[in-house]
């Protein structure tokens, strides 16, 4: 119309654009449900002849045809789409043929064989020793822990995985310090299930013998995570060495012990009644917002009422796209992914195993079928179902 406003002209065409996607949306839905439908008949076929569900020869012959026909401009896209595509159908082929996944029949049996609250009184193995943070850990997660003490993060893996303990409590992240890569790797080693995990508040002081003033102080022990979160004080210090230690709390007793007039120890405050120290200087930790996560562990895979998080361990083939693919499957079901952690699968070169942590019900049927597509996969070198457990 002569005279209408460009702006009325512009909001015309983008609603008459929209309506059109609108169209074109409607037929893509129906083409894909009808495709959905075509691919079961073909996995009704291959359950008669025992074929097997991915082709990989004919994956690439679709894939160099829609690549030609959507031409340059638009090849890296159609690849893309169709790919996605590919793993939809293989995954509902899969679930035709298999059913069930064996990791959904434990889970299930699992669940209904713990229809009780978690055990109050237990066996629990920690590292370090009276006072350390796996210690207030181990008694936030219990309520009334038998605790055994080990001098190293694998002993404790080692104490559960034999039966010497019913469960294990070891550090996994710390909110200002990162990771604790050394509980990681170990978890590709040793056979364990997360049941519990504990976000325990950290507030390090500085701990010295009695009469010691921070003048005197030439160095500092502590866990290596300890001090990494304790930056700031160091360089407000440079004449104070950081010397790595075991565990915090086996630093505090050994200092007590030590009779030297010169080292302090970076530890909780209940070390300085345990050990007779006194605080030379309070929360010197960088963030005042500083958290340790700690994870309960068990043999056995234990799935109580209040299960709201659930951990995965997988090693993914080597190709372009294929973690996308995984983290994209779970936003297709609208779960929020917490923490994804790589690390090198040992003795193997440019390999790495990811860890995924979720928030999701162990009895959500959409994540119940994302396990069993994830388990039943086998471009998937190395799954394993780490546990579904409450946090608190």
């Amino acid at each position: 119309m002569v005279g209408e406003p460009q702006n009325t002209l512009r909001m015309k065409n983008l609603e008459q654009t929209r309506r059109e996607i609108d169209r074109i949306d409607e037929g893509l839905v129906k083409l894909f449900l009808e495709r959905l439908a075509v691919s079961r008949d073909v996995a009704m076929a291959k359950l008669e002849t025992g074929g097997p569900v991915s082709d990989p020869a004919r994956e690439r012959e679709i894939l160099a045809r829609v690549s030609e026909a959507a031409g340059p401009e638009n090849e890296n896209a159609a690849r893309l789409f169709f790919s996605t595509l590919f793993s939809i159908s293989k995954a509902r082929q899969r679930g035709i043929l298999k059913g069930d996944s064996p990791l959904v029949r434990e889970i299930k049996n699992t669940i209904a064989a713990h229809a009780n609250p978690f055990p109050s009184r237990a066996f629990v193995a920690c590292c370090g020793t009276e006072g350390s943070y796996a210690q207030q850990a181990a008694t936030r997660l219990v309520k009334v822990p038998t605790i055994m003490y080990f001098n190293s993060f694998e002993k404790v893996f080692e104490a559960v995985e034999k039966g010497l303990c019913a469960y294990g409590v070891l550090p996994v992240e710390n909110s200002a310090a990162g990771s604790v890569t050394a509980v990681y790797d170990l978890m590709q080693k040793h056979s364990f299930h997360i049941v519990r995990a504990v976000r325990l508040r950290v507030d390090h002081v500085l701990l010295a013998p009695p009469g010691v003033k921070l003048s005197d102080v030439r160095e500092v022990a502590s866990h290596p995570h300890a001090l990494a979160q304790c930056t700031a004080f160091f360089k407000a210090h440079p004449e104070i060495k950081a010397v790595p230690a075991a565990n915090t709390a086996v630093a505090a007793k050994e200092i007590a012990s030590s009779g030297r007039r010169d080292v302090a120890v970076i530890a909780s405050r209940l070390c300085a009644e345990l050990y007779g120290l006194q605080v030379v200087a309070e929360k010197i930790q960088d963030t005042v917002s500083n958290y340790t996560r700690f994870i309960c562990i068990s043999k056995g895979l234990e799935i109580y009422p209040d299960a709201s998080k659930i951990s995965i361990m997988l090693s993914l083939p080597h190709r372009p796209g294929s973690l996308s693919e995984i983290i994209s499957k779970f936003a297709a079901i609208d779960v929020n992914l917490t923490k994804l952690e790589s690390r090198p699968v040992p003795g193997v070169d440019f390999e790495f195993r990811f860890i995924f942590d979720f928030e999701a019900s162990p009895s959500d049927g959409s994540v119940l079928s994302l396990l069993s597509e994830l388990s039943l996969d086998p471009e998937i070198e190395h799954f394993a179902f780490l546990g579904a457990y409450g946090e608190r």
